[in-house]
């Protein structure tokens, strides 16, 4: 099983909604969350056939669900509003666009709406035995476990966990996304989704604990896993001990005999190779950097330095492209001085936001970040550009260059000779 990481009772009842031509999510007000609300649990089925108008659903009433087929549950986290998440629309549309699936939203807003943290807490374990029942029910109906899949946000990951505990792990996949923290960390792997929840799981940690997780009502978790969904955006994962390694360009090695891929963020994590090799994989943490805007892409290139400064420089680059077209990108690698040495080769790792497939002219800016003090010059031997992204892409080279510190720097590359190391 892969553990991946890219960290008074109250009745369940389902509710058959017959009133409702298209069921839609529980809707409720800030009042409902000051006054509390008792836990119901209603489980809406979308599918292919009808992939815009649910099906409430419950043991003894599966309308148009194939048991054949994967099941993927969506759960959600604590709603301190009431209102419905913006986000499952999308998350139903973007599944079902990528595979003839089930799709499930487990909707018990009626017991997540509270102003109070710890009260929609203390209902996970509620909504999860209403999930069982439910699968259990799947299962001898002919449904495999292999084919249950859990997508849980905040509160509805540890949900997903309690859920792939009782059948020992044995569920095909759980993702948590944004698990919540508060009265979950630290927590034994019994109270809390764990790694040994499901055949692989996956979480995604974009978010932080404390009051700003309140204040974060949607989680961008959702929104890369969503970025996932569609063709045109693929963001990587690099298995790294820290992120600091990462941005080092320490742990960028995808493709190479020490490891033969990488995994990608989102869906499409459980086809990563290395996982499918492995018959007991371990857990692997795995970082990773975004965009600021949807899709919130990353492309990430190498720029290898080669000075001949008779004296050591510190400082950082910032490395813009620009096609034919004008379409430009920019990277600023001043997460830490780089140190260039006479002679020795220094390897950055840029990150741009906007993939350009023929590289027209490149600006380099070298600035140690000194506001008084003299300006320095960096004497380029080679500078050579390389793709991560699109490794068969030409190399990308420029040859005695000297960089005045704060002044922009702009020219043509030329392709780097072929037996180049």
């Amino acid at each position: 099983m892969l553990r991946l990481y890219f960290f008074i009772s109250l009745m369940c009842l389902v509710r058959s909604d017959t009133d409702e031509t298209c069921p839609s999510f529980t809707r409720l007000s800030f009042h409902s969350a000051v006054v509390g609300t008792g836990l119901r649990v209603k489980l809406m089925l979308y599918t292919r056939r009808d992939p815009t108008c649910a099906q409430v659903i419950n043991a003894t009433a599966l309308g148009n669900l194939n048991v054949t087929k994967r099941t993927t549950f969506i759960i959600h986290g604590f709603r301190p509003t009431g209102s419905p998440p913006v986000w499952i629309g999308d998350l139903v549309e973007g599944l079902l666009s990528v595979e003839d699936m089930n799709v499930i939203v487990v909707d018990w807003n009626r017991g997540a709406t509270t102003i109070l943290y710890s009260k929609a807490a203390d209902k996970t374990r509620k909504v999860a035995t209403v999930l069982k029942k439910f699968i259990d029910h799947l299962l001898t109906k002919g449904a495999s476990l292999d084919d249950i899949y859990m997508i849980g946000v905040s509160l509805g990951a540890h949900i997903s966990g309690f859920v792939g505990e009782e059948y020992n792990g044995k569920l095909g996949r759980i993702t948590g996304l944004d698990p919540a923290g508060p009265l979950f960390n630290g927590k034994p792997p019994e109270d809390r989704l764990d790694p040994s929840d499901a055949q692989f799981v996956d979480v995604i940690h974009s978010d932080i604990d404390g009051m700003q997780y309140f204040k974060c009502d949607h989680q961008k978790s959702v929104y890369l896993y969503l970025s996932s969904l569609r063709e045109n955006c693929t963001v990587t994962a690099y298995p790294c001990d820290s992120y600091r390694d990462y941005r080092n360009g320490k742990c960028v090695s995808c493709g190479t005999p020490q490891q033969e891929s990488c995994p990608l963020l989102g869906y499409y994590a459980d086809n990563w190779k290395d996982y499918l090799t492995e018959k007991d994989p371990p857990m692997t943490k795995a970082y990773f950097d975004t965009a600021e805007e949807k899709p919130f892409c990353i492309y990430h290139y190498f720029v290898d330095i080669i000075t001949w400064n008779k004296n050591i420089r510190r400082g950082s680059i910032t490395i813009k492209l620009k096609d034919k077209a004008g379409n430009t990108t920019e990277s600023k690698i001043d997460h830490e001085p780089a140190t260039f040495q006479k002679y020795h080769q220094v390897s950055l790792l840029a990150r741009f936001s906007r993939d350009l497939d023929k590289v027209a002219a490149i600006s380099l800016v070298f600035s140690t970040g000194s506001v008084v003090g003299p300006r320095y010059k960096l004497r380029i031997l080679r500078m050579k550009l390389r793709s991560l992204a699109h490794p068969e892409r030409p190399q990308l080279c420029r040859y005695d260059l000297v960089l005045m510190e704060n002044i922009e720097t702009v020219f043509q590359p030329i392709l780097c000779p072929k037996l180049q190391l």
